[in-house]
């Protein structure tokens, strides 16, 4: 089987590109940077170096592929985000219908079912649209918030033991790991089931309110840690602050009014089919932890 990955130097794009030639198919791979994918190229994967959003490198990329992986990477400037990605999609999803690709496996989100009040996220419908009617066989993963979100806060967390955040605290929201969005995308890619369309929804092993989730956090780094709501513009301020492009921060700002108004709620149940394994205990004490404390040390050290 040959199977196309976009997005081969990000957190699932990587593990998905790294599980495929672990199983032996062919493997195609998009990247505008080369020397982030060196390993894959080593391990066989071909390279077709360009942009996301050249109709000529998706053409090269897509030819005589069966199945292709679509993430569509949160990129700060483009001024019209939402426009960028949608028009890249459509372009993709024409030029898949054209190349023969069965089956494309989608990245999406919760809040997916929305194109509007959800910030970023408002490009996913018109994204899952224009798979499904260029490609015989699509699956939308709908993903909750990623675990890796919390490595954002490691220097606030370090100096000051607080994580602020606009999520409402109370409100359970469904956490996942990356690598498991990953395995559950290659797994799709590498077998066709004849069912059409579907949306399979991605949601860690519970749903987590900011204060549980700060609780478990605590617990793993053996340290405390405060959970600090702040206002979706208190927060766009921030990010801009920190220079992140006033556009993006908007757009960031909106996803997270978009949980107060149950718009970025998830619109598929949680059931043993969307539940995944890494629990928020098992990431932070492997990834956030070492994180924090490099971070405590770099600071003693200034």
């Amino acid at each position: 089987m040959h199977i196309v990955v976009n997005t081969p130097s990000g957190n699932i794009g990587r593990r998905v590109a790294e599980e495929i030639l672990a199983n032996g198919h062919q493997l195609t791979v998009i990247s505008r940077n080369p020397g982030k994918i060196e390993g894959l190229v080593a391990k066989g994967a071909r390279l077709v170096v360009g942009s996301i959003d050249d109709a000529a490198v998706l053409t090269d990329a897509f030819e005589g592929a069966d199945s292709l992986l679509w993430l569509t990477p949160f990129v700060f400037d483009q001024v019209d985000y939402v426009g960028w990605a949608e028009r890249n999609a459509a372009t993709a999803a024409t030029i898949a219908s054209r190349c023969g690709i069965r089956k494309a496996v989608l990245i999406s989100s919760v809040g997916a079912q929305h194109s509007s009040g959800v910030g970023p996220i408002g490009c996913l419908p018109s994204i899952e649209a224009s798979f499904r009617a260029a490609c015989p066989e699509v699956v939308s993963l709908r993903a909750g918030s990623f675990m890796e979100n919390f490595l954002m806060h490691v220097p606030s967390i370090a100096r000051f033991g607080k994580i602020f955040g606009a999520y409402p605290k109370e409100m359970a929201i469904p956490l996942v790991a990356t690598r498991d969005i990953a395995d559950k995308a290659a797994l799709a890619l590498q077998r066709f089931d004849g069912n059409g369309y579907s949306v399979v929804g991605v949601h860690g092993p519970q749903d987590l309110t900011q204060a549980q989730a700060t609780e478990i956090i605590a617990l793993a780094l053996d340290r405390p840690v405060e959970y600090v709501e702040i206002s979706p513009d208190e927060s766009r301020r921030r990010m801009v602050d920190f220079g992140m492009p006033e556009h993006a921060a908007t757009l960031l700002a909106e996803m997270y009014a978009g949980f107060a108004s149950g718009a970025m709620r998830s619109a598929e149940p949680r059931s043993k089919e969307t539940t995944t394994p890494t629990s928020l205990l098992q990431f932070a004490a492997a990834l956030l932890k070492p994180a924090v404390e490099a971070e405590v040390r770099l600071s003693q050290a200034a």
